[in-house]
């Protein structure tokens, strides 16, 4: 093809030879997730055959005994087994020496008896185990089935496990346990580069000083996504000033990702990233019910805007970060630049949603600007919002902390439960190990790289 192009370009009169520059433009691969079968998740599980023979098969042509030649599968079934529980009783074997102590009159050595080692109960004075208690936090936090129906549970299975035993066993086991544990990974969260924000509200019953209807804050820090494990800490707090974030995070040198509350601004050390997805739920809640109006609807130009950065933002979702800030840069920003160039210009006043959804974006700009800075940085705050939304779940469920300690229990225990499941863990099972070590032993809730 070169050769034949050449010959037409002297047809021209151009008969020099002359090079032309190529430029290179590598496309990503895109590779096909491979689809999954029932035969991935079904092999690590245990197989219990079920044959359905023929006794003593006669043929029904010449009555002649039929051979068995072989066997084909039918279907699989999925089977529940509803949980058992037993008791395990530690016996400790006692040994006596035959010699020391049976002769008086010959040695004056004492009698001597030995008693074989045993593992203490976990919660002295109770019939605890670490399966146990980890199944009850797990049904909590996890499932967000409260104690009280818990209770009714164990009393259908003619187990008398009453609420309050249970209430008491879970803030031992999260002051002695799982805090340890909460403070090692807070410490790790405080030396990243990238930390997700957010905070929920809570009703606390019984707290020094204030009225059981007044409300409290449950704030939820999290690591960025790009990190090879993720992090999830939930911590109570009363109020919402601050002055919590910024003594959670102190110590802390990088960048925040949270919503609109100027409340963030006071956390030192730290550089506000804005969350895209905040700044187009104002305006989705503010288009019109009728389709056939998003043509002339300020707030339909707005989300159309907003999609367009996310969907460009989706297409660097498997890029390295080197290349997704180049290319944020190249695609991203002039459409930023463009959005709010074109909403300054967009005329609002008084009160209202769409009022509220352009002043929080012009209030917003320089934050919702910032994640154009680093290839790591998230372009919303989903991540703080996810990590919270069994929180949430559960609150409707459990609605209210009866004291302070319960709800700085309940965070340490959604921070350790959150924490397992988002690094791919079975959180009861985790559980259970983690309980079966002396109090105070780090298990952090996630794989360790051998």
């Amino acid at each position: 093809m070169e050769k034949e192009f050449g010959v037409q370009l002297s047809m021209f009169g151009n008969n020099e030879e002359k090079s032309i520059p190529k430029e290179t433009v590598t496309i990503p691969e895109y590779k096909r997730k491979k689809k999954r079968t029932h035969d991935d998740w079904m092999s690590s599980l245990k197989i219990k055959e079920e044959h359905h023979e023929i006794e003593a098969p006669v043929c029904e042509i010449c009555s002649a005994e039929m051979k068995d030649i072989g066997t084909e599968k039918a279907y699989d079934e999925l089977i529940f087994t509803p949980p058992k529980y037993h008791i395990r009783r530690h016996i400790v074997h006692k040994y006596k020496c035959p010699e020391c102590g049976e002769k008086p009159e010959e040695r004056d050595e004492n009698c001597h008896i030995v008693r074989a080692t045993y593992p203490h109960a976990m919660i002295p004075g109770s019939y605890c185990s670490p399966e146990l208690l980890a199944h009850i936090i797990y049904e909590k936090y996890a499932k967000s089935v409260p104690l009280h129906r818990q209770e009714k549970d164990f009393n259908s299975k003619k187990i008398p496990l009453l609420k309050a035993t249970m209430s008491n066993w879970v803030i031992m086991a999260a002051e002695k346990w799982c805090m340890p544990i909460v403070e090692k990974m807070h410490e790790m969260l405080i030396s990243g580069q990238i930390i997700h924000a957010d905070e929920t509200t809570v009703q606390v019953l019984h707290e020094e000083g204030r009225k059981p209807t007044t409300t409290s804050r449950m704030w939820v820090y999290c690591n960025g996504k790009m990190n090879d494990r993720s992090i999830i800490i939930f911590d109570y707090r009363p109020t919402r000033k601050g002055e919590h974030a910024s003594n959670f995070l102190k110590g802390f040198i990088g960048y925040l990702i949270c919503d609109g509350y100027d409340a963030y601004n006071a956390v030192e050390g730290a550089k506000r990233c804005g969350c895209w997805t905040h700044n187009r739920r104002h305006f989705v809640e503010c288009l019109p019910k009728d389709k056939s109006a998003y043509s002339t609807s300020v707030a339909a130009k707005a989300v159309a805007f907003c999609n367009r950065i996310y969907h460009e933002e989706s297409l660097l979702a498997d890029s390295s970060a080197e290349y997704r800030y180049e290319q944020r840069l190249v695609k991203v920003k002039p459409l930023l630049d463009e959005f709010f160039a074109w909403l300054e210009n967009v005329q609002v006043s008084g009160k209202g949603k769409l009022t509220d959804a352009v002043r929080y974006a012009l209030n917003e700009r320089k934050y919702l600007y910032t994640f154009l800075e680093n290839g790591d940085i998230p372009i919303d705050n989903n991540r703080a919002e996810n990590a919270i939304r069994p929180f949430a779940v559960g609150r409707k469920n459990w609605l209210f902390s009866n004291t302070a300690n319960g709800a700085k229990a309940s965070a340490v225990l959604y921070s350790i439960i959150s924490t397992a499941q988002a690094n791919g863990l079975d959180a009861e099972k985790y559980l259970t190990e983690l309980f079966s070590q002396p109090a105070g032993t780090i298990l952090l809730p996630w794989r360790e790289e051998k």
